[in-house]
């Protein structure tokens, strides 16, 4: 049975660690995931888990006692932002490339500089060729359900990678909202026992984990850890069919909203997907056909289904909480146009930069955007491409 109750999108997720109860936890506290690791060394002093908790000098060494731990055998976990995810740049590429199956609570924030506590995609986005599975969450709701899904998606056999779950900081990490949680044994049952079949810690059967790799070996580990990626898509959609049953809530590779015969979509990522379906529903109210795509899983990219949602529309607002600094746009925009140009579907896509720092967007900026591309679309006109929306003059 559903427990309803009113919590913050970091309380959310700690509450989802506590039913989960992981065998360690290092963490190194940074704003605005510092709640996380907080909430949860409370549960473990209560007594309510008994996770092993390592207070650490840093990020990198809290992903690095998280490699360690996996390694060994033991479920781990841990939980950042912003700079601490960039600290850790060199062991988030060792977890993915050694297999390891971490979850790691990202609170999305921007990176420096200038020096910034609120949200925006630039660290998730900084990490995203690290070769972990990214999935992010519009509200309070999907970050406590992405969070459990998490440990059957990497642990899969047949994926056997780290997983980011991400939300935005501040915006859901911090505010307030009704949720539906479950009961612990049916989490724990979900979930189920970590049972690697190869680890250091296994009793006469030794393995390596992390050697040196001569040139005759690396290119057959990348493709390895590349078919796991891709593998990643089907586990990650049976794991949803699977959440649906214990909680009525579905979840895919990404939502489609009033899209069906919409003639103009708004793509994006995260919370400002909330936004931009209120509008969509005002605009739909005045007769306009739009419609909004709510990208959940960015890695792996959903490339092939993302650009069949897109063949139907006459124009495509394709939103970046990033910047690339590449001259041509941000993660999402350049990811989309290959999708749509790969696949054979010519059409025409506007990238806009928004939300840097935690600047507002708002309902009036999605309506501007819409009405740009229609006019665009009926006066067979061009839209400066790369705009920043809500930018002062």
């Amino acid at each position: 049975m559903a427990i309803k109750d009113r919590m913050s999108g970091n309380e959310a997720v700690s509450f989802a660690i506590r039913q989960i109860n992981p065998d360690v936890m290092p963490a190194f506290p940074i704003t605005p995931s510092t709640e996380i690791p907080q909430m949860v060394s409370s549960y473990i002093a209560n007594g309510e888990m008994d996770t092993e908790f390592i207070p650490v000098e840093s990020e990198h060494s809290a992903m690095s006692a998280a490699i360690g731990s996996e390694a060994a055998g033991a479920r781990s976990l841990t939980a950042t932002s912003s700079a601490g995810l960039a600290l850790m740049w060199e062991e988030l590429l060792l977890a993915a490339s050694n297999r390891m199956p971490i979850v790691l609570a990202l609170v999305n924030r921007t990176l420096s500089g200038p020096i910034n506590i609120n949200c925006d995609h630039s660290d998730g986005m900084g990490a995203r060729d690290t070769g972990w599975i990214q999935i992010y969450a519009e509200n309070n709701q999907e970050a406590y359900d992405n969070f459990i899904q998490a440990y059957p998606i990497a642990e899969h056999e047949s994926v056997h990678l780290p997983v980011m779950i991400c939300q935005d900081g501040f915006i859901t990490s911090h505010a307030v909202e009704n949720i539906e949680l479950l009961e612990d044994e049916v989490v724990k049952q979900f979930v189920g026992e970590y049972q690697p079949k190869e680890y250091l810690l296994n009793p006469g059967k030794p393995v390596a984990v992390g050697p040196y790799s001569a040139s005759g070996y690396v290119m057959e580990a990348k493709k390895n850890q590349e078919i796991a990626l891709e593998n990643a898509k089907d586990v990650i959609l049976d794991v949803a069919k699977r959440f649906q049953k214990i909680s009525g809530r579905s979840y895919g590779l990404f939502e489609e909203y009033r899209t069906e015969d919409a003639d103009y979509i708004m793509l994006l990522i995260g919370s400002a997907a909330g936004t931009a379906k209120q509008a969509a529903d005002e605009l739909r109210a005045g007769g306009k056909k739009v419609g909004i795509i709510k990208l959940r899983v960015f890695r792996p990219f959903p490339a092939k289904e993302l650009a069949e949602a897109l063949s139907h529309c006459k124009m495509a607002a394709v939103m970046d909480r990033c910047e690339s600094y590449n001259g041509n746009g941000g993660p999402l925009g350049c990811e989309v146009d290959a999708a749509l140009f790969r696949n054979k579907i010519m059409i025409e896509t506007v990238n806009y930069i928004y939300g840097l720092g935690g600047r507002d967007f708002t309902v009036d900026d999605v309506f501007a955007v819409f009405k740009e591309l229609e006019e665009a679309d009926r006066n067979g006109t061009k839209v400066e491409q790369f705009q920043y929306v809500g930018l002062r003059k």
